[in-house]
């Protein structure tokens, strides 16, 4: 025998049998486990689960809101957030030229940045100014290699215009779930729409994550939101935007408000309003969308609806002449808005030019009365809400119970109302007398069928007056603008017919009386163009603007409405339409002064006012000069100084800075201006014997519509807004 081949066929027996028995072991393991699915008491099943069965979340986006045109003006997208290093092998080391470098992309101050990078931590975030950046900022800050800084891919509802029809727009923001949620303006008020549900993918799959194909698989499809379509354009919406921007940088008012319709079919083309906010940094600060939100006394602005009421039932006659200057309600006293001065008696038509609130009080009261009035009010949806599909419309108050009310209501003081009902009552007048609804929502789709699940249309909601009356109350609109004597001269537009109101209102001083100084007021303009058939109706407000001495409330307004109308027009493709002669209707409304020189005072008196003209006397005595001389021509209602024997200071109160003028170069005196507009205060007494360079100091004032404090009960919802 082979000793040694027997001891290796031992031990290859040997090892043999050691590899069965652990094999077995193994074996009777492993079915032990697959059978019992514990070891040492764990269960094994879950933990199998979590390694093989696969979830995933489907991530859905909210809707996207569009102009009509199909411009983006909310979406969802990726966004960036912004991170720095402080600490660290990669941190920002020069943090002055980081700070410098990201303000300028960024449009901060290089501080805010700086605050963030001093912060002792090892990395931060840079709070609202660093999130919601978009891939051309990201990109910007990235080419500028600055070391430490980094960025986080993040979902995010973008608005691409920021500080763009914001309070239309609203917000939304992320809820604890990660979706979307509106929280303001038509975010939330469509939210049901908009909304956005995430679906979710489960299947079994190896450990690398890849589907096995005997494996379970269950998937649940993510829900994307609808999609809304609005009534703005977006063209139109940036003209307003950008007038808007300059006069609240240059004239710094409290409150700024730009409406822009069609009056066809009552579609907003345009919103805004400051104070204002960016969506995207969701920085909002005030709460009303004062468009629709807020009531404030109309002025002016109001008595377009009361002269389509006194003509639609045919107690306006334009060529009668009543006395202007005051009238007298009770105990009470109306006055024109030169200080009660007035411009003599008048034509109505004249009134409506120079905006008399005399005029509009007897068209009111006595033409109209109380009670056919009110129908009108009532008529025009000026005592309730438009009912516009945009949140938080706010409500007005008509004052109408007292007398006074009933007289003020007429030229538009003491009731309110909000700039959204008077563009409704507009487009009466600028659409035939067909009222049109305001809206701002088109429709709203489905964008995985394109179902319009939501649709609003144009819709007539009342046709307070005949074409033929709102033809007849465009015609003298356009006359406030064209005519010499209107207060609406600013507002000329070049190439295009235009015609409207201004107003003026005072704002409450939340103790039962009004605030004083002469910036101290809501200054607005109600207009529309082209005149033979309105395109757009354009209300513009401003309050308490900034403004130098040689400025009134009219200049930013009439800046801003000739800037977004013609633009407008233009963008629409309106042709420039024929003008009204303006020379014509100047010589219309001319006469030749008649030759006093000579007579008495009381003759030379007689003679003028007879010929529709306003003499001045100026001495005693006989007419030894007049101004201006006989045959001359000039306006009717024009101021003829005579001047006699031993001259005395008028009262010159209400005056325009033309006549103030020309008493000065008459009379050789030495003149003292301050302010603009009318006179409300002189330095010398009325009856005062005159001197060649006699010093005469005057102030002057824009033409405002004076208030009745004492009889006027300004509701306080009405005084918190408005303050």
């Amino acid at each position: 025998m082979n000793i040694r081949k027997f001891h290796t066929n031992k031990g290859a027996g040997f090892f043999i049998k050691v590899f069965l028995l652990l094999f077995f072991l193994l074996l009777a393991r492993f079915l032990y486990i697959q059978t019992m699915k514990t070891v040492h008491g764990v269960d094994l099943k879950p933990i199998a689960e979590r390694k093989h069965n696969k979830n995933g979340v489907l991530e859905a986006n909210r809707g996207t809101i569009y102009d009509q045109n199909g411009y983006v003006l909310a979406q969802d997208a990726n966004s960036y957030k912004m991170v720095a290093a402080l600490k660290g092998q990669e941190h920002v080391e020069d943090k002055e030229d980081a700070a410098e470098k990201i303000s300028k992309v960024l449009e901060v101050d290089k501080e805010k940045i700086l605050e963030y990078l001093n912060k002792d931590a090892a990395q931060v975030e840079f709070g609202s100014i660093g999130k919601n950046l978009t891939k051309e900022k990201k990109e910007q800050i990235v080419n500028m290699h600055i070391k430490g800084i980094s960025f986080v891919t993040e979902k995010a509802r973008i608005y691409p215009n920021g500080d763009f029809a914001s309070y239309i727009l609203g917000f939304a923001k992320p809820n604890d779930e990660g979706i979307a949620e509106g929280k303001f303006g038509l975010e939330q008020s469509l939210d049901k729409y908009l909304r956005a549900s995430n679906g979710s993918m489960k299947y079994t799959g190896d450990t690398k994550g890849i589907a096995l194909e005997s494996g379970k698989q269950s998937v649940k499809p993510p829900k994307n939101g609808d999609n809304v379509y609005l009534t703005i354009d977006q063209h139109i919406q940036s003209f307003l935007e950008d007038a808007m921007v300059e006069a609240d940088k240059r004239y710094n008012p409290s409150m700024l408000i730009g409406i822009v319709a069609d009056p066809k079919t009552g579609k907003i083309l345009a919103m805004s309003s400051r104070p204002s906010y960016d969506p995207n940094k969701q920085d909002i600060q005030y709460f009303l969308n004062d468009p629709i939100a807020n009531a404030y006394e109309p002025g002016s602005t109001m008595k377009i609806f009361t002269l389509a009421a006194a003509i639609n039932e045919g107690v306006y006659k334009g060529q009668d002449y009543y006395q202007s200057g005051k009238y007298k309600v009770g105990n009470e006293e109306i006055g024109d808005h030169n200080s009660g001065a007035g411009w003599g008696s008048i034509t109505f038509d004249e009134g409506v030019e120079r905006s008399s609130n005399v005029a509009f009080a007897i068209l009111g009261n006595e033409k109209l009365g109380p009670d056919r009035f009110r129908q009108y009010i009532h008529k025009f949806g000026l005592d309730e809400k438009t009912g516009i599909d945009l949140p938080r419309e706010g409500e007005n108050t008509i004052l109408f119970d007292k007398k006074i009310q009933q007289v003020t209501t007429a030229f538009g003081q003491g009731s309110t109302v909000t700039p959204i009902q008077l563009v409704q009552a507009a487009t009466a007048i600028a659409n035939d007398g067909k009222m049109m609804k305001p809206y701002v929502i088109d429709q709203v789709v489905d964008p995985m069928d394109d179902k319009v699940v939501l649709q609003h249309r144009p819709e007539e909601v009342g046709k307070p007056v005949t074409k033929e009356t709102a033809t007849q109350v465009r015609q003298l609109l356009e006359r406030v603008v064209t005519s010499p004597k209107g207060t609406g001269t600013m507002y000329k537009l070049d190439g295009y017919s235009v015609g409207g109101k201004t107003g003026t209102a005072q704002v409450p001083n939340g103790k039962g009386g009004y605030m004083t100084g002469r910036e101290n007021y809501i200054f607005s303009f109600l207009g529309m163009a082209p005149m033979d058939d309105p395109q757009l109706v354009v209300y513009l407000a401003i309050k308490q603007p900034k403004l130098k001495d040689t400025e009134n409330g009219a200049q930013p307004l009439s800046e801003m409405f000739k800037s977004v109308t013609k633009n407008s027009l233009e963008y629409l493709k309106i042709k420039p339409n024929e003008i009204k002669d303006v020379k014509k209707q100047v010589q219309q409304q001319q006469a030749t002064v008649p030759n006093v020189t000579g007579k008495t005072m009381e003759e030379a008196k007689g003679i003028l006012e007879k010929a529709k003209f306003r003499p001045v006397i100026l001495g005693e005595e006989k007419v030894g000069q007049q101004v201006p001389k006989a045959n001359e021509k000039t306006l009717t209602g024009d101021r003829v100084f005579l001047v006699g024997n031993q001259p005395k200071m008028p009262n010159i109160n209400g005056w325009a800075l033309r006549d103030v003028m020309n008493l000065a170069k008459i009379l050789n005196l030495d003149l003292k201006l301050s302010g603009t507009g009318y006179v409300t205060e002189q330095s010398v007494a009325e009856g005062t014997p005159l001197k060649e360079k006699t010093q005469v100091e005057i102030k002057l004032e824009p033409p405002l519509e004076p208030q009745q404090e004492a009889e006027q009960e300004p509701n306080k919802k009405e005084q918190k807004e408005s303050t």
